[in-house]
């Protein structure tokens, strides 16, 4: 068992998965002799070679269409966006074409496609810093998965390639690193979170659709994805000194979600905190309260709490940004109003 960051344990997960099936390709702006805007896919175009790793032109559009039609000629495709932002010059190709094949072919054709990419407010002002992850969420077709881990990272992306859907896999850019921040040296004193960075080093499928409890707890469940997750484990490990025991479930995929898992959590604590990077309104965070109150109204004690970024694009001051996206100390408080009401 090793230790290894997020950036390696999905770039392990694609090698591996491009060893051992040669219909898996990748393409995307600058992921062969650049290796990706984040250098995550680093040195396959010397394993792999031209055939298999396409530096596609600065056309989101363009290649994500590309991806679709070898998906649907039988190969598996891996499409990277510099941002996840920049999917969005490709909406048509992604909600109307990759999303809806299947079903209007009669299920004849398949779309075994990975759209995968960087997101999250990390100073880069209000273009490449958005969650997208609820767009995709809203769209019937579509996988959604957010790793926020590198153990998880790995297991996921490696089901991602196999499935025979478009699955969009979601990458922190704040999790990239070696270590993953709990709050962040501005933000808290609270320790670097490094959960789950001991990775197998033979290949593994975690099954999309299925949540990992991260902390057992009795007094309030709090459910957070991506950065959001570790500054929840930051805020458990604070209340903990108070007595106050806090469960952290990280769904892993929105599309699938595990609505098993989150409603045996909420049935033992009976109070709940959801927490998503993305925005308050219509986001990720409405939606599973909307799913809690659909599937576990009974089991509550309190309303469910609510955290998540303002209804703005991202500022690109750092105080200001610190001000639009959720910190540790909103989801303390938001714990503290789940236990008092």
């Amino acid at each position: 068992m090793r230790q290894l960051g997020l950036s390696a344990a999905i770039r392990e997960g694609i090698i591996q998965e491009m060893r051992a099936d040669d219909s898996v390709i990748l393409l995307g702006e600058d992921v062969g002799k650049f290796g990706g805007a984040f250098h995550v896919t680093h040195d396959m175009l010397d394993e792999f070679g031209a055939n298999r790793v396409w530096d596609t032109p600065i056309s989101e559009a363009g290649f994500t269409g590309l991806g679709i039609g070898a998906a649907l000629t039988g190969l598996r495709p891996i499409v990277e966006y510099q941002y996840l932002d920049f999917i969005f010059c490709a909406m048509d190709q992604v909600v109307n074409q990759a999303a809806k094949i299947r079903l209007m072919s009669g299920g004849r054709a398949k779309v075994p496609l990975v759209l995968r990419g960087p997101q999250g407010a990390t100073g880069r002002g209000a273009q490449h810093s958005q969650s997208i992850e609820a767009y995709m969420m809203h769209t019937p077709g579509m996988k959604v998965v957010m790793p926020a881990t590198p153990f998880d990272a790995k297991g996921l992306i490696i089901s991602a390639i196999r499935d025979d859907n478009p699955v969009l896999f979601v990458e922190h850019k704040l999790l990239y690193g070696a270590a993953s921040p709990g709050g962040g040296k501005a933000l808290s004193d609270s320790a670097i979170q490094a959960i789950g960075m001991d990775v197998p080093e033979e290949p593994y499928a975690i099954p999309l659709g299925s949540a990992d409890v991260k902390r057992q707890g009795s007094d309030v469940t709090i459910i957070a994805t991506l950065l959001m997750l570790h500054r929840s484990l930051t805020v458990a490990a604070q209340l903990a000194e108070q007595g106050i025991s806090v469960e952290v479930i990280d769904p892993r995929s929105l599309v699938p979600l595990d609505v098993d898992t989150i409603a045996a959590s909420v049935a033992k604590t009976n109070h709940v905190v959801v927490v998503s990077e993305d925005t308050s309104r219509a986001g990720v965070a409405a939606e599973l309260v909307a799913t809690i109150n659909d599937h576990c109204f009974y089991d509550l004690e309190a309303p469910v709490q609510r955290v998540a970024a303002v209804d703005t694009p991202i500022p690109f001051g750092p105080a200001a940004e610190r001000h639009v996206i959720p910190q540790v100390d909103d989801i303390r408080a938001a714990a503290y109003r789940a236990l008092s009401d």
